[in-house]
């Protein structure tokens, strides 16, 4: 098994190995490398949805996600999905998943279905590097500050995506979502210090209006997406994509309009956060 960085600060290439067959001991290095480069990339998988299930339970849990599409003979699967006809994509900003669940999801493993013939790309970006990056007085501005982050402008009936036409194809309109964070976590197995807001999911700080919030939110959400913090991942037929929701941002580009693009993710569950 090889592993081949994809960026100085981001990211991972594994090779030489089957997901579908691999030992316990070479799974440990493949959790410790996302752990560490909080994205990994497989090539060339025979990845069957029933090897997509069993894989998952090796890391623990799977969360069963509460908004997209799940395929009928594996609920565990959850489906993202842009048609041909379709202008919005799932994911097209940047984000990390489930932030707005009180214990967030550990990650995501991502399996490539259906590609276009050109973009669809993934840019990944990891905050542990953008952490260490802070300017000394932003880190001091923001060393114990808590987060409240929430889904509900996003999925509900009346939110972001009911106005696009990705709106029908959603389930949950009714959950209420929220959740509060230390805006600085230390990763549960590294016990690296990781910036934990997102633009998607984080409204506000404790104690603070959403207007209040903004200046410091906006300037947290720049220095996290600089382009020495980020990878991105191109997918191929037999792509895997595996990361960490603790350690990295992720957003799906939206550059192949007039094409579907298919893929299948299963949500691994997490543990509480702490700073």
């Amino acid at each position: 098994m090889d592993m081949t960085p994809m960026a100085p600060n981001c990211g991972v290439e594994i090779s030489g190995v089957q997901l579908a067959q691999c030992s316990d001991a070479e799974v440990d290095a493949i959790k410790a490398a996302i752990y560490d480069h909080g994205v990994a990339v497989f090539r060339d998988q025979e990845f069957s949805p029933e090897d997509h299930i069993r894989f998952g339970r090796r890391w623990g849990g799977i969360d069963i996600n509460n908004y997209f599409p799940l395929t009928d003979e594996h609920p565990e699967i959850a489906v993202v999905k842009k048609g041909a006809d379709q202008q919005t994509n799932i994911g097209g900003a940047w984000h990390t998943d489930h932030s707005y669940d009180q214990v967030p999801a550990m990650g995501s493993i991502l399996v490539a279905r259906l590609l276009p013939p050109n973009g669809g790309d993934t840019l990944f970006a990891h905050m542990g590097a953008a952490y260490d990056a802070l300017p000394d007085d932003l880190k001091a501005e923001i060393e114990g500050l808590e987060a409240f982050h929430t889904a509900d402008h996003v999925y509900k009936a009346d939110g972001i995506y009911a106005q696009t036409d990705q709106g029908a194809t959603l389930r949950g309109h009714d959950l209420q979502t929220g959740a509060v964070h230390p805006v600085v976590i230390r990763h549960p197995v590294t016990g690296r210090r990781l910036l934990y807001v997102n633009g998607a999911f984080t409204i506000n700080f404790t104690g603070k209006t959403r207007e209040e919030s903004l200046p410091l939110l906006q300037r947290l959400l720049a220095e996290a997406v600089r382009e020495d913090n980020q990878c991105r991942v191109q997918w191929q037929p037999g792509t895997v994509a595996i990361w960490d929701n603790r350690t990295t941002w992720h957003n799906a580009l939206n550059d192949y309009h007039g094409h579907a693009r298919e893929m299948h993710r299963i949500t691994l569950s997490g543990e509480a956060l702490a700073a």
